[in-house]
């Protein structure tokens, strides 16, 4: 049996998604700034998705622009708001993801900006009242708050309307990264109150290379990169019309089924826990997952074996896609900063499982069998 639980690093393709792409392919072929008529046919398809991207999060078609993903969106709110905005103080979190914590320390140790860094409490959510100093402590500074909606790693999710009334009263701008939410739940910038948000499409099961940053329409940034006036001259490059519109059919199966999707995957992850709880001795759970918690995401700390240094190698060899940290540094050998950051006990073996619409009770099943038997755990 083959089963994938590394939904959080990606996510196979709705296949409503694939049929949406291909006519994309086979017929709409020109250069969105050509102005003939087979360019203002890719312009005109770029343009409705832009509509109804924005449809989904309550924003004005023009806060939207497409980008390549997750990374190059974060990058553009970092560096656009020193370049643009004067920002010269950022506060994060030493648990975002490298998009940004690499980030925001390249600019900081460049340019002279000061990074602070906001401090966890023992589960490993983000400390607000820690954040409120931060903020008082350099109220007469330009400052970029910028925290992720849920941690990629460990699930953890920001109090991201708290965060954001507070970066208000500060006069602090607000970079929330929701890749790892974005189409799990339901966003409203005009509630939330938002300055920026970040978006990856093959998160919700869309194609990859291709994402958006939401700009609040207040701010106004210059293009990264630069050589072309694409999106509003903002984001240089020919648009990606087959990804855009994967992207916007993705969202559009998301948000039409996701409440079904939330009991389903909410299911498998409360079961996991069940599961693992009474058949395995020893394990416990990085960060907080029976409580406020993305519930795609399971991270497990399992009990020290023979096996510790191979346990990723032996669930692929039983068929079970998992991870050891965030796909994007699980070729490291330096262990997950996240768990690090948030004092977990790194010589114990942590594996994260993250779940999809696609996965079933079967494979939880399964999997569970596979860790009994990784474990030599009497059936």
């Amino acid at each position: 049996m083959k089963v994938y639980l590394d939904n959080a690093a990606t996510t196979p393709m709705d296949p409503e998604v694939i049929e949406a792409m291909i006519p994309i392919m086979k017929e709409n072929f020109g250069n969105p700034s050509s102005i003939h008529s087979f360019g203002r046919s890719s312009r005109a398809i770029i343009e409705k998705a832009r509509k109804q991207v924005a449809g989904f999060i309550n924003a004005a078609p023009g806060e939207i622009f497409f980008t390549g993903g997750g990374t190059e969106a974060d990058n553009m709110v970092l560096r656009c708001s020193v370049e643009d905005l004067g920002v010269d103080h950022i506060i994060t979190s030493a648990t975002e993801h490298h998009a940004v914590i690499d980030t925001a320390e390249v600019i900081a140790g460049k340019k002279g900006i000061e990074l602070s860094l906001v401090k966890h409490d023992a589960k490993g959510y983000v400390d607000i009242e820690n954040l409120k100093q931060l903020l008082e402590a350099n109220r007469d500074r330009k400052t970029l708050v910028s925290l992720m909606h849920a941690n990629n790693e460990i699930g953890n999710r920001l109090p991201i309307k708290q965060v954001a009334d507070l970066c208000k009263q500060y006069g602090a701008y607000f970079h929330s990264d929701t890749v790892q939410t974005m189409c799990h739940y339901r966003f409203d910038v005009r509630e939330l109150g938002v300055d920026f948000i970040t978006c990856s499409a093959h998160k919700f099961h869309g194609p990859k290379g291709v994402g958006f940053l939401f700009v609040n329409q207040n701010i106004q940034l210059k293009p990264m990169i630069t050589g072309g006036a694409q999106e509003r001259n903002v984001r240089a490059g020919t648009e990606n019309i087959i990804g855009i519109v994967g992207l916007t059919k993705a969202m559009e199966v998301a948000y039409r089924d996701l409440e079904a999707h939330q009991e389903h995957v909410q299911g498998l992850k409360t079961y996991m826990i069940e599961q693992l709880e009474a058949t395995i001795p020893g394990v416990t759970f990085n960060g907080d997952p029976k409580g406020d918690s993305l519930y795609t995401v399971l991270n497990v700390q399992f009990p020290n074996s023979e096996m510790d240094e191979m346990l990723l190698y032996n669930f692929d060899i039983e068929g079970v896609a998992v991870s050891g940290g965030s796909a994007c540094s699980s070729g490291s050998n330096v262990g997950s900063h996240v768990l690090r950051n948030i004092g977990a006990d790194m010589t114990k073996p942590s594996i994260r499982f993250s779940f999809s619409k696609f996965n079933t009770k079967a494979e939880i099943d399964y999997t569970i069998k596979v860790i009994k038997e990784l474990f030599a755990v009497p059936a």
